[in-house]
């Protein structure tokens, strides 16, 4: 029986493997907020470095280019349920190792590499099993729903992370993060039902380079893929840099750009019509960048919160270019695309990171927040021309 169409969020919660997807997926998602910023405040510590603490909380998506590269023919080809407990399993075995008293740092981003090849699988594995569960006009309702729990794991996430870094330690949060880690795997062991790989085949470095190759054949994914990845990649490189900006506030400007992100994915998701929804992915990406302009002046709290919260309802421009890479994938391939998608887009934003986290070495965060603001902007703008500049493209059945 093929899956329905959602009429709403009450309906999404009542169409079966919805509600397990989502929980396990809260449940990871809080884990990454807390372990992310206790590591980062650790590392930054330990060594003092701005660039260390921004790569050591967003870096790991460095990692998943070489996995985008080599394992993400997986997605498609991995029983869903198998890979959807085994992958919060291995970043719960991670996250312990990184809790080591003692640990050097050159260990350190060793197993931030290894978890960040594991989760090149992640979202490949997550988005195509949800396209899987809901009807393929239904995934833009149901990812909103996910981007906006996304949030809220976020707010909560960094909201705890902060209060147990100050009253506890960064290694016990640590291990905080791993037990959520553990909680993941199970809710999605015993929550959802075994499923066949939606691709005959065993996973491959040949396969992946050959899906790879034939979704970025086509100008209009191209495109899509590029508005994907690059401005939200050097944004990140902005919030990168909330631990060295002012190490006190960071827990709350990171639940006041989640806030933002939640504002931006129920506004975008559920309240704009369609016909308009496909006009603001430009104007959206030039609000994600714009308030960081702002940090340059360094304001006061209350006002920067503001403006991070305000920036961050720009990422809802994400769901819109998502619906038009669904709408240009064939179902055979949705999860490798929505991998490609997720595994490209934490890699920039670990670019991000590494670019941000260089430039305020050199000179300041506040400094480098605003060098990234401006590159984000330029380039959505250099895009938002080419789209406009070429020439209609019927794109070919993949």
């Amino acid at each position: 029986m093929p899956p329905l169409t959602p009429r709403g969020y009450r309906h999404l919660f009542r169409t079966p493997e919805f509600t397990p997807l989502f929980l396990s997926s809260a449940a990871h998602t809080a884990a990454q907020t807390v372990g992310g910023l206790a590591l980062g405040t650790l590392v930054l510590r330990t060594t003092g470095s701005p660039l260390l603490s921004a790569v050591s909380m967003f870096g790991p998506s460095l990692a998943q280019v070489l996995g985008a590269t080599l394992l993400l023919s997986g997605a498609d080809r991995l029983p869903p349920r198998a890979a959807m407990t085994g992958l919060p399993l291995a970043f719960a075995a991670c996250t312990a190792l990184l809790a080591l008293p003692g640990l050097p740092v050159t260990a350190v981003f060793a197993v931030l590499l290894a978890q960040g090849l594991v989760a090149s699988l992640g979202g490949g594995v997550r988005w195509g099993l949800l396209n899987e569960i809901l009807a393929k006009d239904g995934y833009l309702l149901g990812r909103s729903v996910f981007n906006m729990m996304s949030g809220i794991a976020q707010i909560t996430g960094y909201a705890t992370g902060g209060v147990l870094v100050a009253a506890l330690s960064p290694r016990v949060t640590l291990l905080t993060s791993a037990a959520l880690y553990l909680t993941a795997a199970l809710v999605a062991r015993l929550g959802l039902t075994r499923r066949p790989p939606r691709t005959a085949g065993r996973p491959s470095v040949a396969a992946t380079w050959r899906t790879n190759a034939l979704l970025w054949s086509a100008r209009p994914r191209r495109l899509v893929y590029l508005n994907l990845w690059i401005p939200n990649g050097l944004v990140v490189g902005c919030e990168s840099l909330f631990v060295s900006y002012d190490p006190d506030a960071a827990g709350p400007l990171f639940a006041c750009a989640a806030l933002g992100m939640l504002v931006g994915d129920v506004t975008v998701g559920r309240l704009v019509p369609p016909g308009v929804r496909a006009r603001l992915a430009v104007p959206l990406l030039l609000l994600l960048a714009a308030p960081y302009l702002v940090f340059f002046g360094h304001p006061p709290l209350p006002l920067a919160a503001a403006l991070a919260a305000v920036a961050s309802v720009g990422f809802g421009a994400s769901l819109v270019q998502q619906e038009r890479l669904m709408a240009l994938t064939p179902d055979e391939l949705s999860g490798h695309a929505l991998g490609l998608h997720s595994a490209g887009m934490l890699t920039m934003q670990g670019v991000g990171a590494s670019l941000a986290g260089s430039v305020a070495q050199l000179t300041s965060p506040a400094t480098a927040m605003t060098v990234m603001a401006v590159a984000s902007t330029g380039v959505t703008l250099a895009l938002a021309t080419a789209a406009r500049r070429a020439a209609p493209e019927r794109l070919q059945p993949a």
